[in-house]
């Protein structure tokens, strides 16, 4: 079965030096993928939710944005090919077949094949990457440089892969290697804000797109910000947006955005 699948993004090209990726707000699904479905993650609890409308200002700043279509219970476009652990603790990988916390994605047998997993490899998990790839090569060509964020959104508290109750806004760097130091600290300053916590390289340092995509060395900058749903919605079902707590942060992550716009390197 090789049946074409629609484009596995959608994409608006801005007009500064800043490409926002959100790969984990797509919802669509395989029809095998959804029949395989367990019970509890038929509603896709680990979805990103609401991301594209949290950030709908950046496009007006002039931001590149591209987010996925299709569910990271598809594929999880923020895991490497070869689908080599991003952490030494509790993760999901490249084709997730448990929930965050640890339940089964899949009925018993349900599970798509080797042969599809393959498939969407080649027409999900790598478009994207090519988009990501082609678009930072366009804006280091005319900027001179190129900075990523990678918006990511998780519950705050999930015991199988953290300890406690997560800070609001998780900055990661992978240790400072995938953005320079300054950029990092402007934007630790940002999240510095009342009624917040922030950390920076804590539990969440960057996955596959972050690490894979920043280089400094070459004028290429990355930052993932995970941010606690709690912020901007409600964490169980029916996963809505909740308006008055989202408004309350949207203004924090404008600086957020307005910062990776503003910053260039020394």
């Amino acid at each position: 079965m090789t049946t074409a699948l629609p484009r596995p993004y959608h994409f608006f090209e801005g007009e500064t030096p800043l490409l926002i990726s959100i790969p984990h707000v797509g919802t669509d699904l395989p029809p095998e993928v959804e029949a395989g479905l367990s019970d509890a993650a038929r509603p896709l609890p680990d979805t990103d939710w609401h991301l594209t409308r949290l950030y709908d200002f950046a496009g007006a700043m002039g931001a590149s944005v591209l987010g996925a279509r299709y569910s990271r219970f598809t594929i999880d476009l923020n895991r490497p090919p070869d689908d080599k652990p991003l952490y030494a603790t509790a993760t999901t990988g490249l084709y997730p077949d448990i929930l965050f916390d640890g339940t089964p994605a899949f009925k018993p047998g349900a599970a798509p094949s080797a042969e599809r997993r393959a498939f969407y490899l080649s027409e999900i998990w790598r478009p994207y990457h090519e988009k990501i790839g082609d678009e930072l090569k366009r804006i280091k060509q005319r900027f001179g440089y190129a900075v990523l964020f990678d918006a990511h959104s998780i519950r705050g508290m999930i015991p199988r892969l953290f300890e406690g109750d997560l800070p609001d806004f998780n900055i990661g760097t992978n240790e400072g290697k995938s953005a320079a130091a300054d950029l990092t600290s402007r934007l630790a300053e940002v999240c510095s804000a009342p009624d917040y916590r922030h950390v920076v390289n804590g539990r969440f340092k960057g996955g596959y797109i972050t690490r894979n995509y920043g280089d400094p060395a070459n004028g290429f900058h990355a930052v993932q910000l995970e941010l606690a749903q709690r912020t901007y919605m409600r964490e169980a079902l029916p996963f809505d947006y909740i308006e008055a707590q989202a408004e309350q942060v949207r203004p924090l992550l404008k600086r957020f955005v307005e910062t990776l716009i503003g910053w260039k390197p020394a």
